[in-house]
């Protein structure tokens, strides 16, 4: 880490650092994979998180997110190459890395489960459609650094 004390978001960041290949899956039929790759850095002076994707499928859009401490507890800015700029309320902990985001136009969370060594989070994407949130897609990360 860049910073010899850490403060409390910077610790709770500390588990996504690293090289991870992706892979999501869409509940199609037959389901969809798709596979890419994202890097989580510490931003020079160690209190935000850079997160860069890339996907292999050019129907899903590769990005860019800012994760750190917030306005409101720690939040991911995200911006992807269709456009699509969200914010998302985040927690972190050493079980689970949660998203959320509710939104008139298109609310959708994230829940992933950390593996007991940390090299694997095992996760799904939801999205509300009306008043009951539903599977949008399975992701899966493995650290591959």
């Amino acid at each position: 880490m860049p910073n010899d004390e850490p403060d409390t978001a910077d610790a709770r960041l500390e588990p996504l650092i690293g090289e991870w290949d992706v892979q999501g899956t869409l509940p199609t039929n037959p389901p969809i994979v798709v596979r890419g790759h994202a890097v989580f850095e510490w931003l020079d002076g160690g209190k935000f998180v850079v997160e860069r994707w890339t996907v292999e499928h050019p129907d899903f859009p590769n990005g860019i997110a800012i994760l750190g401490e917030g306005e409101s507890g720690l939040a991911q800015h995200y911006f992807d190459s269709r456009g699509v700029a969200r914010v998302y309320a985040m927690s972190v902990s050493d079980e689970t890395w949660e998203l959320s985001r509710e939104s008139p136009e298109f609310s959708q969370r994230f829940i992933g489960t950390f593996s007991d060594d940390g090299d694997t989070i095992t996760g799904r994407w939801e999205k509300l459609d009306g008043s009951t949130w539903e599977l949008d897609f399975h992701l899966t990360y493995t650290k591959s650094s």
